[in-house]
């Protein structure tokens, strides 16, 4: 079993970037894909980004290609989402979760963290 506690989100202008951290528990860390996802108020949650279990693969969502970089450390246990250029689109509650499946599709991710709230302000 994996616990996932997100932490880094914040309220950022515009344009300005933001280093979201997640902290993983559970000795198998290494071996589960690891993706970031989304919620605004009123939408759907959404994929934003996933990486392999070794961190040779990654896969970003369209609107944040070029932005966004996800990255891991499995001796630290640790997956991070650098984002930069910030939008006020990208303002929602960013959730860390856990997969045994590569993807972007949120039914495969089996562990979850609390979330973290990204404010972006115009």
């Amino acid at each position: 079993q994996v616990q996932l506690v997100e932490s880094g989100g914040g309220l950022v202008q515009a344009g300005g970037s933001l280093r979201l951290s997640c902290a993983a528990s559970g000795r198998t860390f290494s071996t589960y894909a690891m993706g970031w996802f989304r919620q605004a108020p009123g939408k759907e949650r959404e994929f934003v980004a996933a990486i392999s279990w070794s961190g040779a693969g990654t896969d970003y969502a369209d609107s944040v290609k070029g932005r966004f970089t996800i990255s891991r450390d499995n001796a630290k246990k640790m997956v991070y989402l650098q984002m930069n250029m910030l939008r006020p689109e990208d303002m929602a509650v960013y959730y860390c979760a856990a997969s045994t499946f590569y993807g972007s599709h949120s039914a495969s991710y089996m562990y979850w963290g609390q979330g973290t709230q990204v404010t972006v302000s115009s």
